[in-house]
């Protein structure tokens, strides 16, 4: 087995906080949200960190923050949406645990994201547009890093667990 981490991959809306948290839960394992982190560490929302040093500055805390927490142990970690654009992100994920990539159809993200102020690559006038161009350039990153692909806009957050719990048990049979 690569490791008893499980790391959730996938655009903004897919799940994976939610899917994290639950998952988490049923594994007795500390649950951890990336994006949580980073706010967490600067003490200021992910949004104004856009602001201030753009998408280059934090992707570069991103990258700090994925590299500290793919080297603990025992966790669920949901990344956030860009977290693969970096490849030494993608090589710790793909080298320190189970990756798991949460996919939605954009009709879906944009359905659980239209509301959420808290995404700033998504401000702008014509979200939908600007997801399509995120998707055509993240969809293949996230294939190449993830183990296995689970869609979420087909499925209940149950099912959604009890097929991780599935996959994982292929990784590790003693569990």
């Amino acid at each position: 087995m690569k490791s008893t981490n499980i790391f959730l991959i996938g655009p903004m809306g897919a799940g994976k906080t939610t899917v994290g948290r639950l998952l988490a839960q049923k594994l007795s394992l500390s649950f951890i949200d990336s994006d949580h982190e980073i706010e967490r560490h600067t003490g200021v929302d992910i949004p104004l960190i856009f602001e201030k040093e753009g998408e280059e500055g934090f992707r570069k805390r991103e990258a700090e923050i994925i590299d500290e927490l793919t080297q603990l142990k025992n966790i669920v970690l949901a990344t956030g949406g860009g977290a693969i654009i970096k490849e030494e992100n993608r090589q710790h994920l793909i080298n320190r645990g189970l990756v798991i990539y949460l996919a939605a159809d954009i009709k879906h993200l944009l359905r659980r994201t239209r509301k959420d102020r808290n995404r700033p690559l998504l401000q702008g006038p014509n979200p939908e547009q600007k997801l399509r161009q995120i998707m055509q350039q993240r969809e293949p990153l996230y294939r190449e890093a993830a183990d296995y692909v689970i869609d979420t806009g087909k499925h209940s957050v149950q099912t959604i667990i009890s097929q991780i719990l599935e996959l994982q048990k292929k990784q590790d049979p003693l569990t």
